[in-house]
């Protein structure tokens, strides 16, 4: 092998990667936690010392040249190389100290999971948690995360699965919002009340079904894509909203809607990659999750 023939840093790639997939410079410095001005730079090093033009500036967005198209699939096989690496490293590690990086959606993130970082850090005080709270699914292969909390059963053959428990989720509401409602709370009423939800669209119309209730757009006056901002709206008397019975039960300011309805059940599934499984300080915080989360759902 010619070792020599290697110029460049891999920084510096890098930044030219991540650039790329972001499409600007500023994207690209928030993903990796640099200002826009050293990405930039990095960028311009690895041009100079390639000898190619990677990006053609339009607009305020960056596009790449016919020889950044070229190089970017090898860059990004590099990438993926230097993650294996890294996960199988990791996969190894047999101490309980070191950072774990778990992801699940906003209100499990911010609900559900306290209590369970609480006794992790007095079980284990040499392990440092990050908590990523979003509604996308983390890509566990390129170690965006270790550990996810997901509704979903994961398809990818590297990622190892366990279902914990199936959640019951039920409508709530403010004991002013319902009273404003009127009394006995029909269906029929209900067809007419404000909800919260993700969206306008058939999907939540169609989730709500369940209750026996027949809604359209205009019953929608307020949506979010986060659900600890949709629980605010239903605690403030703004709308009815969905909320997972373990948190609903327990808020003394909230009322189940049609309580003798079925609840939405949904299952609660904990991935991490096979590899990382191995390694002592995840492994550990996998099964303290595994059996909190359980036992939350069993209450």
């Amino acid at each position: 092998m010619d070792w020599s023939a290697t110029h460049f840093d891999w920084n510096r790639a890098r930044a030219f990667l991540v650039t790329a997939e972001e499409g600007s410079l500023s994207a690209a410095g928030r993903a990796l936690g640099m200002a826009q001005p050293t990405v930039g730079r990095q960028v311009a090093a690895l041009e100079k010392e390639l000898g190619v033009v990677l990006f053609d500036r339009v607009g305020k967005q960056l596009r790449l040249t016919p020889s950044g198209l070229e190089l970017v699939d090898h860059v990004r096989q590099m990438f993926e190389a230097a993650t294996r690496v890294s996960m199988a490293a990791s996969g190894q590690s047999r101490q309980l100290d070191g950072e774990v990086c778990i992801t699940a959606i906003d209100s499990i993130a911010a609900l559900c999971l306290p209590p369970m970082i609480r006794q992790a850090r007095r079980q284990y005080p040499g392990i440092s948690i990050e908590i990523l709270a979003s509604n996308e699914l983390s890509n566990l292969g390129r170690r965006e995360a270790d550990i996810a909390v997901r509704n979903v059963r994961p398809s990818h053959p590297d990622l190892v699965a366990k279902k914990v428990c199936n959640v019951a989720a039920r409508l709530y509401g403010s004991r002013d919002y319902l009273d404003g409602l009127g009394r006995p709370l029909t269906t029929e009423v209900l067809n007419k009340a404000d909800f919260t939800g993700f969206n306008r669209g058939g999907e939540m119309i169609d989730a709500l079904r369940v209750f026996g209730l027949t809604l359209t757009a205009e019953n929608f006056p307020v949506i979010c894509e986060n659900h600890l901002v949709q629980w605010q709206m239903v605690r403030q008397g703004v709308a009815l909203g969905l909320m997972m019975e373990v948190i609903g039960d327990k808020d003394p300011q909230m009322i189940r809607v049609l309580p003798d309805t079925e609840a939405i059940t949904f299952p609660i599934w904990l991935v991490a990659h096979q590899q990382l499984k191995s390694s002592k300080r995840i492994r550990a915080i996998f099964d303290l999750l595994s059996d909190s989360l359980a036992e939350l759902a069993a209450t």
